[in-house]
């Protein structure tokens, strides 16, 4: 069993920028994928950025590209993810995920085995 639990959301103007932080239970994190999901008031769930266990794959969805970086420290059993840019439309319940394989694709929330209870990351126009 993975716990994980997230950090550093918070309210932050548009165009200014926070770091989220992952942190886990388990030390092999280190075999784990690691995702980051977003769900906005009203919205489904919908996947946000992905990191290969080692750290040297990375994906994102479309509307976060060159804005937000995924990033991770095996060694401290942490995933981050830098926010920067940010938009309103960026305002979410903000959630970190363990896959054990991505096998049924990186951006599906069923590929995930473990999830963190979320922080809120709230963008004023």
């Amino acid at each position: 069993q993975v716990q994980l639990v997230e950090s550093g959301g918070g309210l932050v103007q548009a165009g200014g920028s926070l770091r989220l932080s992952c942190a886990a239970s388990q030390r092999t994190l280190s075999r784990y994928y690691m995702g980051w999901f977003r769900r906005a008031p009203g919205k489904e769930r919908e996947f946000v950025a992905t990191i290969s266990s080692s750290g040297s794959i990375t994906y994102y969805t479309d509307s976060v590209k060159g804005r937000f970086t995924i990033s991770r420290d095996n060694a401290k059993n942490t995933v981050y993810l830098q926010m920067n840019s940010l938009k309103p439309e960026d305002t979410a319940v903000y959630y970190c995920a363990a896959a054990a394989s991505l096998y049924g694709g990186y951006g599906y929330s069923y590929s995930y085995n473990y999830w963190g209870q979320g922080t809120q990351v709230t963008v004023s126009s």
